[in-house]
């Protein structure tokens, strides 16, 4: 089985990507949706993703408990596309946001977080599927300006590479080109 993680910036290429590997596989494809649709500007951007996948993928919708989703809901595909980490990381820090949107706990955000991604891991060692894993870079840019900010960058910076450690291949994508970071080479 394979393991690849696709990272880059915004608007990468990353999620196109992603949907062109699964097209070349052999066998059923699920996929890994793990958008909240909180306002109408993400109900969009959920709606635009729908459109571009194909039909045949069986699609399912996880905002947390992604690997034991997949576990219960792996119905034979051979390849598994989870888009993204970064949502998915954005959605447990929700559990820990006040009204404000201020997290409350941030070292239980942290270890939350943390248990998400080692679970998946768990999932992705004993699930006999490949799996193309989309998230995004973000601690390239500017030092967020608020506590908030640089907690979801560090922790999300975090889960990244406990990701990248254990997968068989990395891409980062810039301006829809992949750049092939493991094992090395051009991609």
């Amino acid at each position: 089985m394979t393991t690849i993680l696709i990272t880059g910036g915004a608007r990468s290429g990353k999620s196109q990507m992603a949907q062109e590997l699964a097209g070349r596989a052999k066998g059923k494809v699920l996929f890994i949706a793990t958008a909240f649709a909180g306002d109408e500007e993400m109900r969009e951007r959920i709606a635009e993703h729908k459109k571009s996948r194909p039909n045949g993928w069986r699609t399912l919708e996880v905002t947390e408990n992604v690997g034991t989703r997949i576990r219960e809901n792996i119905g034979g595909a051979k390849t598994v596309v989870i888009d993204c980490i970064t949502l998915l990381v954005s959605n447990v820090f929700g559990r820990y946001a006040d009204k404000d949107g201020e997290i409350s706990d941030a070292a239980s955000a942290e270890r939350a977080a943390v248990s998400e991604i080692t679970q998946l891991l768990d999932c992705i060692t004993y699930t006999p599927a490949d799996f193309i894993i989309v998230t995004n870079e973000v601690g390239l840019g500017l030092v967020p300006d608020n506590k908030l900010g640089r907690l979801y960058r560090d922790v999300l910076g975090k889960a990244n590479r406990l990701l990248a450690e254990e997968v068989d291949e990395v891409y980062l994508m810039v301006a829809g080109l992949p750049l092939k970071l493991k094992p090395s080479g051009n991609g």
